[in-house]
């Protein structure tokens, strides 16, 4: 019987699995889809060209755990463009046009004004809605409000300040083949039983079993890293029923939804002008586009919240068509003849995930302590929306099933435990 059964591959469960090795446990990893990685996924949209499905950046740069990783693995990150998505770099582009530049430091100043307020609040003891705060009316709240559903997945009404103003670190390194191919070469040592989605989890005995459609496995404890879109929707059964006050945690953190829309061209349409974009116009269109500064010929458009799942809705035709016009806005119609093909996501109705990552609503922004906490000392729980700091990143998974692995160390042999942790 396996110390620890690990549910979900991805950044979590992976390393989770290789911290419980190095700390002398087993573990038997479980997976649903036919893949590792969770939402880290790349795609290869052209010969040479990789296109991320999911996570896109080494959030905060050289903090990010995974760049040690990456140089090791001689995995090549955009490291020289780290300043490109800086709130600072942003191009503010505005019905077909760039702002000038007083326009663009008044939209800044106003990005600075209203995290302030929120900060303010949070001081306070406030945990309302970021719609709550900000000035919805301001002449650069358009992009400040799309900025955020493409940062979290809901829009400003639906987010807590308190989960808001808890995040760390700033988009960071881009990675040149993928950060998808990033996380499937660094766990593809891990041995990961694919396309076997759990249907039930029994932890009335002593042990606990999960059953899925190829059989059960029985382990002395248990890492749930599921979404809380998938813990949410009941899909999973627990044998006994969660605590009250673990339900209550999940319910409070549901997923966002950022989509996106990888678009190729057969030249280079950007020239000089690559960066990153907040373009929108008066009759409310909206999007992020990075023109990939690592000279791909690949632009990637952000929408997210209501109408990232609209997009969703519409279809792939609709996503493509809306996602190219925003990129015409910016470099002009004539790129639309230069497009080989594009990849539209769909993480909304992702049956593994239904998101993208987990956001607290307003007055819910403590229920990330709750999410993360064990129950009974047998289920444990990890996954980017149990991290504080770096929720929804994948650099916040990783470090959440680090966190899990120690945690179940301490329960399992408490003495081994603080005889490994005395020794480093």
């Amino acid at each position: 019987m396996t110390d620890v059964i690990i549910i979900g591959a991805g950044s979590a469960g992976l390393s989770a699995a290789k911290a419980l090795t190095k700390l002398g446990l087993t573990s038997t990893v479980i997976e649903g889809a036919h893949r590792i990685g969770g939402r880290a996924y790349s795609e290869e949209i052209a010969p040479g060209t990789w296109f991320d499905l999911g996570c896109s950046w080494l959030v905060g740069g050289a903090s990010n755990p995974f760049t040690p990783i990456a140089d090791e693995l001689g995995i090549t990150l955009g490291k020289e463009h780290e300043d490109t998505f800086r709130t600072s770099a942003v191009r503010w582009h505005r019905n077909g046009a760039l702002l000038d530049p007083q326009s663009q430091k008044d939209c800044y100043q106003f990005y600075i004004d209203s995290n302030t307020e929120i900060g303010k609040v949070v001081d306070a003891g406030q945990d309302i809605s970021l719609a709550d705060v900000i000035d919805m009316e301001h002449e650069y709240a358009p992009p400040l409000l799309g900025g955020i559903s493409t940062s979290w997945g809901l829009d400003a009404d639906g987010i807590s300040t308190v989960d808001h103003w808890s995040t760390e670190g700033h988009l960071g390194y881009p990675v040149l083949r993928g950060y998808g191919n990033l996380i499937k070469t660094w766990g593809g040592d891990v041995p990961v039983t694919l396309n076997a989605p759990v249907t039930a989890i029994d932890w009335t005995g002593k042990e606990v079993k999960v059953d899925t459609p190829i059989g059960t496995v029985a382990g002395k404890t248990l890492l749930s890293t599921v979404s809380t879109g998938i813990l949410g929707s009941g899909e999973i059964r627990f044998t006994p029923k969660l605590p009250d006050w673990k339900s209550e945690a999940i319910q409070a953190i549901p997923m966002g939804c950022e989509n996106k829309v990888g678009i190729h061209f057969d030249r280079d349409v950007f020239g000089d002008a690559r960066g990153y974009y907040s373009t929108w116009d008066d009759e409310g269109h909206f999007a992020k586009v990075n023109a990939c500064p690592m000279g791909l010929n690949l632009a990637m458009v952000f929408v997210g919240g209501r109408l990232g799942i609209w997009l969703e809705k519409q279809g792939p035709q609709v996503f493509h068509d809306y996602a190219l016009d925003r990129v015409a806005d910016i470099f002009g119609n004539d790129i639309r003849k230069y497009v080989t093909r594009s990849i539209t996501t769909a993480w909304h109705t992702d049956p593994w995930f239904r998101g993208s990552w987990a956001c607290a609503m307003p007055g819910q922004g403590h229920q990330r302590k709750n999410l993360a906490r064990a129950v009974d000392d047998r289920l444990f729980f990890a996954g980017e929306a149990t991290h504080i700091g770096g929720q929804g990143t994948c650099s916040g998974a990783y470090l959440s099933g680090v966190r899990a692995a120690h945690d179940i160390a301490a329960t399992l042999h408490p003495k081994r435990q603080e005889t490994m942790l005395a020794g480093q």
